[in-house]
């Protein structure tokens, strides 16, 4: 596994991602474009082989205290091996750098498999926004928050206690 930022390059690899994970919510090439090259986000990517398997998108402007998880999405076949894990500390360790304290994202409710990692990580449920994926019959999305610092000082002191085992790269 390999990560690295992403470029407006990594559009076409990240938009047949998307198109496949989100069908009828899925954003646009041109906004995927847009957000990728804009300085108040920062994308990083999965290669694997020869390929992109998976990428991930975080909305933290300069100075600002919170932060906002955009996307993350990983090819098909590569889901459930701990990918969306490393992808997403990806986003928060980029958000520590920014100096973010808070970061936030939406949830689709009937994505329990998300909602079990984002969970696992220290996000808790905030809220709900109803009807917010609409192309799937109005599934509603969860808000849910994450006190950055806490993670960071829960990673330093598990994170030392295995040395050899990074949780961020």
């Amino acid at each position: 596994m390999s990560l690295r930022e992403a470029t407006v390059a990594d559009l076409d690899g990240i938009m047949a991602i998307e198109r496949a994970s989100f069908l009828g919510d899925a954003w646009s090439a041109a906004v995927m474009e847009a957000d990728i090259a804009s300085p108040h986000t920062w994308y990083v990517v999965w290669e694997e082989g020869a390929g992109i398997r998976g990428y991930a998108g975080l909305r933290a402007p300069s100075g600002s205290a919170d932060a906002d998880v955009q996307t993350i999405a990983l090819a098909a076949d590569a889901r459930g091996r701990g990918q969306g894990r490393t992808l997403l500390r990806a986003l928060l360790s980029e958000a520590t750098r920014r100096g973010a304290r808070e970061v936030f994202l939406d949830v689709r409710d009937d994505n329990t498999a998300a909602q079990s990692l984002y969970v696992s990580e220290g996000f808790v449920p905030i809220g709900r926004r109803p009807n917010y994926y609409p192309a799937d019959g109005g599934v509603d999305a969860i808000v849910m928050k994450l006190d950055l610092r806490g993670w960071v000082a829960h990673h330093a002191k598990t994170d030392a206690a295995a040395p050899g085992q990074e949780w961020c790269t």
